[in-house]
This record gives structure tokens, C-alpha cells and sequence, in this order.
């Protein structure tokens, strides 16, 4: 750390006083990114606009408008969510499995800490979460026939899970 010294004289005594302070920079440094291209304008209700300004800083201002159509109103959010609650036959059902998935979620994240924790095991695990991304791509991604088995399989397990098959 850089220190400037100052000398301070009195004139009653004209002795000298030499004072220490550190150098604290005048102003914080910026890092700007000015070789990035400008974003084009937005189709929907976002404006970018320049501010006028030198070529090293570009300013951006940005106005959005807001249409009352897509802003949902909270009452109605609640009203919507009464009726739905209302309309469940099976409440206790409901109570139960939302419970059981955040106790889930605790344990779960108690496990994934305990794993964490053990010095080479995390790497063990990315090490396999990536072999299994690269098979998965491989096996379903990379090919349009088995992306169209991959969409059936989809479809499928939402049917299941609405109770449409």
C-alpha cells in the first residue's frame, strides 16, 4: 500500500510534523466493455434509445410500457387460486404430498451437502452427470429418429401423469 507523506508547519513553533496517510484512489476503476455490437430494437413494448453521449461510453436507456391486459391483478390471482382450492375433493391428500415433497427437498439437500462435503466425491459426480449428458445427447438428441422417440416418450409420460391414458 502506497503512503504519501505530508509536512505540516506551525508557525508559532516552526517546528515540522511530519503526517502519514495512506493514498486512497480518487476514483473506483471501471472496467468497460465497448467493443460489444448494440442489441437491435425489440419487436414488443421495449425501446432501446442512445444517449447522447462520447463513443467510448455507451449509455443505454431503456423504456418499457406496460400494458394493463398482461398484468394480472392479485385479487384475481387469490379469487383464481380460491376456486381451484375449493374445487379439490381431496384436501388432506393434497396437504400430505405437499408436505412429503418438501421434506423431500430438505433431505435431499442434506444429502447433496453430506456428498458435497467429502473432498473427491463432487468431482466423481460431475464427472458422471457429464458421461450421462453426453449419452443422453447421444442417444436421443443427435439423430431425428430417436428425437421423434424421444417426443413419443414425452407425450406418453404427460398422458400418464394427467390421467389421459
Amino acid at each position: 500500500m502506497a503512503s504519501t507523506v505530508y509536512a505540516a508547519a506551525n508557525s508559532t513553533s516552526m517546528a515540522a510534523t511530519a503526517v502519514i496517510l495512506p493514498r486512497i484512489p480518487t476514483r473506483p476503476t471501471i472496467t468497460r466493455f465497448s467493443g460489444l455490437p448494440s442489441l437491435p430494437a425489440r419487436a414488443f413494448s421495449t425501446s432501446v434509445m442512445r444517449v447522447s453521449g462520447s463513443k467510448r461510453s455507451n449509455l443505454f436507456q431503456i423504456k418499457v410500457s406496460e400494458d394493463a391486459s398482461s398484468a394480472p391483478d392479485a385479487n384475481e390471482l387469490f379469487n383464481d387460486l380460491k376456486e381451484k382450492w375449493d374445487a379439490v375433493e381431496n384436501k388432506s391428500t393434497v396437504i400430505i404430498y405437499g408436505g412429503g415433497a418438501i421434506v423431500a427437498v430438505w433431505l435431499s439437500s442434506i444429502v447433496v451437502g453430506a456428498i458435497n462435503s467429502v473432498p473427491v466425491l463432487p468431482k466423481i459426480m460431475e464427472l458422471v452427470g457429464l458421461g450421462y449428458s453426453g449419452w443422453f445427447v447421444y442417444r436421443y438428441l443427435l439423430f431425428k429418429s430417436s428425437r421423434k422417440e424421444l417426443a413419443t416418450d414425452i407425450e406418453s409420460i404427460k398422458k400418464k401423469i394427467a390421467g389421459t391414458e
